[in-house]
């Protein structure tokens, strides 16, 4: 069950080109909360009215902290990257579904992909996968190498493929460039831009265990407003996802 409640900061800090990360203190979330969902964070300009959801990218359940990855790009999130440590922020969560990791075996081949801030909501699944199997294969696209984060943290996981789009790191192009296309898998954990998600889901559209992180304008995170439907009008993301099998949803 969601909480609502005022948070202290304890940290809030730009680690790549606009990528913030803010370590909130909460016992309660960091009990509660699952790889895959999101917070909904209130603003302390009551002029914007409407709450932002960000992704969870890790939880600390010894320390009692929950870690939320945002990029600047717009009035709100440029607000929140003034926060300064122990101011308070409301929060509303754990809320959407999350990642489900329990068809995992010791032998499974899993896969984790994702790009730009997709990649936030990747680190607690690939801390969660890790715990399961050795055989983690992560791609990771970004536009630049600036806008990479959290490098040294995935390497400890795994097996991390690195593209930019220009070039400056890794292999030059996108996402799933870095891909054999004979490579197996038996698993599927993706979350990025739209164009990302689908051809994911159209490369992998035969593969039964493909699972897609959308990312999607929310305004109640409930499900209540109905401002976040899928495509097909038959699921609400901020509800019944974030987190979909590729197979049950129209993008």
């Amino acid at each position: 069950m969601a909480i609502i409640k005022d948070l202290k900061i304890i940290r809030n800090q730009e680690i790549a080109n606009n990528i913030y990360e803010m370590i909130l203190e909460s016992k309660e979330l960091a009990e509660t909360s699952k790889a895959g969902q999101f917070l909904h964070l209130k603003l302390h300009d009551q002029a914007k009215t409407l709450r932002r959801p960000i992704s969870i990218a890790s939880i600390d359940t010894k320390h009692h902290q929950i870690v939320i990855l945002y990029r600047v790009v717009g009035h709100g999130t440029l607000e929140m990257s003034t926060y300064t440590p122990k101011d308070l922020i409301n929060v509303m969560g754990p809320l959407g579904n999350g990642f489900d990791t329990e068809t995992i075996q010791k032998d499974s081949r899993v896969l984790i992909i994702g790009g730009g801030i997709g990649v936030a909501p990747l680190y607690e699944l690939a801390k969660q996968v890790s715990t399961k199997t050795n055989n983690i294969i992560m791609c990771f696209g970004f536009t630049t190498q600036g806008d990479i984060y959290y490098e040294a943290k995935f390497k400890q996981l795994g097996q991390v493929r690195y593209t930019t789009n220009d070039g400056t790191y890794g292999r030059q192009g996108y996402a799933l460039d870095a891909l054999d296309d004979t490579e197996p898998f038996d698993v599927i954990y993706a979350c990025g831009p739209h164009a990302l998600n689908e051809a994911i889901q159209k490369r992998f559209e035969h593969h039964d265990n493909v699972f897609l992180s959308l990312e999607e304008r929310m305004a109640c995170g409930m499900g209540a407003c109905y401002g976040c439907e899928t495509k097909d009008k038959k699921h609400r993301v901020c509800k019944d996802g974030p987190v979909f099998n590729a197979k049950e949803i129209q993008l």
